[in-house]
C-alpha cells in the first residue's frame, strides 16, 4: 500500500525558507518517506534579502555580498549544490579597510580577531586612538572578570568595560553597526557575541582569549590554504539562490512567488488536515507541518490568533531598516582617491553614511574595466528617518558623504538603490531567553515551527544552520514520531 504524502508549507521563500525545504529534501531521499512541500513568498522573487543584479557587465548586491567562511554551513551548502568551483575570496593586494576617525581617513588596525585587537604596533601608528585609549584598552589584559550577575550586558557596557569607552565608540562600535545596524546601547552581548562573552569568563581577559584562539586555528590549518575571513559567488549571491530554486522545483517543491499567508488555522478536527493556510486572494493550502521562516512581526501576526504569548514575545524583537546605494563612476576620476576595501563609520562621528564598499576592488569581475563599483551604506537603528527620502535626494546625500570623507566630486555613470524597512532584527537585551520562551510556545504545536535571522543569528550560514535544525526536528516528527 502506498504511503500517503505528508503536506509540508514553508512560508518565506528567503535563504531561511528555501535552505529548510532543501534539508527536508536531503532528509527525505533516503526513505520511503513521500511529501508534498509548498513554499510560499509573498515577493515576486525568491531569496529574501539576497538579490543580485548584472546589467552592463556591472554586478551589484541588494544586501549581503558574501558570507562568512568561519561558519561551515554555508560553505557546505555550496558545495552540495555544485558551487564550490565558483566561490571567490576577496581580492588579498588590496587586504585594507579604513575608518573615518578625526576627520580623516585612518588605516584600521591589523590584528583584531573577533573585533579584538591583539597587536599594539598598528593601534599607535593608525591615529584611531589616543594613547590614553590605547593604554586602557591593553589593562583588559589584567581587569578582572565580571562576576555574574542576573542582569545582562549591552555591547556597549560590555567592550566599553574591557576595553574602555574611547576603543568601544571609536573601534568596535563601527564593526557592530556594519553587522547589525543596530544601537550597541541595545543589543545583548551574550546574543550577538557569546563567543567573546565565552572567552572572558575561559581566559579572563578577550586579549588573552582571543591570542589563544588564534594560537589554536593556526595549529589545526597545517595543510591546505585557508579561505579569506569573506567569500562570495563568482555570479553573485543571487547564483546560490538560483542552484536552490533550481534544485528545489527539479525535486517537485512547489515554489509559489507573489502569494502572501493571510492566516494559519487550526480546524482541531481528527478529520482535518492540522493546519490550513489562508491565502491572500483566495485559497488555501493543507498541511500536516507548517515552517514560518517570516521575520518576527510577521509570524507574529500568524500566530495571533491560537497563542497570543508567541505573538507577543515575537513583537517584542525590534527590526531597523537599512539602504544601500550602489554606484558606478569612471576609474580614473576615483583611483587616486580609493584604497583597500573601503571604509566604516564611528556612530560618534555623526554621519549619515555607516560605511562604503569599494565592491570592483573588493571582489573580482565587479565591474568592467575602466569603472569602479562603490557601493554605500545608509540607515541605522535610530536613523530610519533616512528611508523617508526618495532614492535620488540619498543617492545625493551618499555623494556628499563620499566627497566630504574621500573627496570623490565626480558623478555616478549608474545608481542602483535598495530599501530594506524592517529588516535588521535587533538582538537587544533579554533575546537569549525571549527566544527561548518564543521555541518553546510554539513546540506546544506539534508540526509548527519558526526559523529565520530573528533567533539564533542574522548570517547567511546562521540562517542555513536554523533552518537545517528546524528541518531535522521536522523530519523526526513526520517521520520517527515513534522514536521521538
Amino acid at each position: 500500500m502506498m504511503a500517503i504524502p505528508k503536506r509540508v508549507v514553508i512560508v518565506g521563500g528567503g535563504i531561511s525558507g528555501l535552505s529548510a525545504a532543501f534539508a527536508l529534501l536531503e532528509r527525505a531521499s533516503g526513505r520511503n518517506a513521500p511529501f508534498r512541500c509548498t513554499v510560499v513568498e509573498g515577493q515576486d522573487y525568491l531569496g529574501g534579502k539576497i538579490l543580485t543584479n548584472r546589467r552592463d557587465g556591472v554586478i551589484t548586491e541588494g544586501a549581503p555580498d558574501s558570507f562568512l567562511t568561519t561558519k561551515p554551513e554555508a560553505l557546505a551548502l555550496c558545495e552540495k549544490l555544485g558551487l564550490s568551483s565558483q566561490l571567490i575570496d576577496t581580492n588579498q593586494e588590496n587586504a585594507q579597510t579604513f575608518i573615518y576617525s578625526k576627520g580623516r581617513l585612518r588605516q584600521f588596525p591589523q590584528g583584531l580577531i573577533s573585533m579584538v585587537p591583539t597587536k599594539i604596533g598598528p593601534l599607535f601608528h593608525s591615529g584611531v586612538l589616543s594613547w590614553a585609549g590605547i593604554v586602557r584598552m591593553g589593562a583588559d589584559w589584567v581587569i578582572p572578570c565580571r562576576a555574574r550577575a542576573k542582569d545582562e550586558e549591552t555591547l556597549a557596557e560590555f567592550f566599553s568595560r574591557r576595553l574602555g569607552g574611547e576603543a568601544f565608540d571609536r573601534l568596535i562600535e563601527p564593526l557592530v553597526a556594519g553587522i547589525y545596524a543596530g544601537d550597541a546601547n541595545e543589543l545583548s552581548a551574550d546574543a550577538t557575541f557569546p563567543h567573546l562573552v565565552e572567552l572572558e569568563r575561559k581566559y579572563g581577559s578577550l586579549i588573552k582569549g582571543a591570542l589563544a584562539t588564534q594560537q589554536s586555528r593556526s595549529s589545526h590549518q597545517p595543510g591546505a590554504k585557508p579561505r579569506t575571513l569573506f567569500t562570495t559567488l563568482r555570479g553573485g549571491l543571487g547564483d546560490l539562490i538560483t542552484s536552490l530554486t533550481e534544485r528545489l522545483s527539479g525535486a517537485g517543491v512547489s515554489l509559489r512567488r507573489g502569494t502572501s499567508v493571510r492566516a494559519v488555522h487550526i480546524p482541531g478536527s481528527q478529520t482535518e488536515p492540522p493546519y490550513r493556510l489562508e491565502l491572500e486572494g483566495g485559497g488555501v493550502l493543507d498541511a500536516e507541518a507548517v515552517i514560518l521562516a517570516t521575520p518576527a512581526y510577521v509570524s507574529a501576526n500568524l500566530l495571533r490568533p491560537f497563542d497570543d504569548e508567541a505573538s507577543t514575545l515575537l513583537d517584542q524583537i525590534p527590526y531597523a531598516s537599512t539602504m544601500t546605494i550602489s554606484m558606478v563612476f569612471p576609474e580614473p576620476e576615483v583611483k587616486g582617491l580609493i584604497r583597500g576595501y573601503g571604509f566604516v563609520v564611528p556612530r560618534v562621528e555623526n554621519r549619515s553614511l555607516i560605511a562604503a564598499t569599494w565592491s570592483s576592488m573588493k571582489w573580482a569581475e565587479r565591474a568592467p574595466a575602466g569603472q569602479c563599483l562603490v557601493r554605500c551604506y545608509l540607515g541605522r537603528r535610530g536613523r530610519e528617518d533616512l528611508l523617508d527620502s526618495n532614492d535620488s535626494e540619498l543617492t545625493e546625500r551618499a555623494c556628499r558623504e563620499l566627497e566630504a570623507i574621500v573627496g570623490i566630486q565626480s558623478r555616478p555613470l549608474h545608481v542602483e538603490a535598495y530599501r530594506w524597512p524592517r529588516s535588521m532584527p535587533q538582538y537587544i537585551r533579554g533575546h537569549c531567553e525571549r527566544v527561548r520562551h518564543i521555541r518553546e510556545r510554539v513546540a506546544r504545536r506539534p508540526g509548527l515551527y519558526v526559523t529565520g535571522a530573528a533567533y539564533d543569528g542574522i548570517g547567511i550560514p546562521d540562517c542555513i544552520r536554523d533552518a537545517e535544525q528546524t528541518s531535522a526536528k521536522l523530519s523526526a516528527y513526520l517521520w520517527d514520531r515513534a522514536s521521538v
